[in-house]
């Protein structure tokens, strides 16, 4: 390969990634601001799994972390002993759950179906929305 093929790849590799770093970062910062606006640390954003039991405190309830968790842990065991209608339905379950979370946490932040939607299918854009608009936390509905 020709050294200014390989330079211009390795740059355009570079741009991507420091594009990606920068939406990270935003998207850290989003979650940081909603995570204040409903009253919780911002550092709590961070932690993986620490992260989501936070959000559905906020949201709605711990039970249905706990039930989703679950239902992830029982489909990686059910994937492993190659059951896949379990394993499908599992997933399904676990992607109602976390709609009707993204429903919940659209309500508590006083929007309705229409936001939902937007949390649903354009989840970044929503989240950047939440954080730095005129939404206030009102509690889980």
């Amino acid at each position: 390969m020709d050294s200014t093929v390989l330079a211009a790849v390795m740059g355009v590799i570079g741009v991507i990634a420091v594009i990606a770093l920068v939406w990270c970062v935003i998207v850290i910062i989003a979650n940081w601001k909603i995570y204040t606006k409903a009253g919780e640390a911002g550092w709590k954003c961070l932690i993986p799994f620490y992260s989501q039991y936070v959000l559905f405190k906020i949201t709605w309830d711990t039970t249905f972390y706990w039930i989703v968790l679950g239902i992830a842990v029982v489909s990686c065991i059910v994937a492993a002993i190659e059951i896949p209608v379990v394993g499908t339905l599992l997933s399904l379950a676990s992607m109602v759950i976390n709609i009707i979370q993204l429903h919940k946490m659209s309500k508590a932040f006083g929007h309705d179906i229409g936001f939902t939607l937007g949390l649903i299918f354009l989840n970044p854009i929503f989240v950047l929305i939440l954080a730095f608009g005129g939404s206030e936390y009102i509690g889980p509905q």
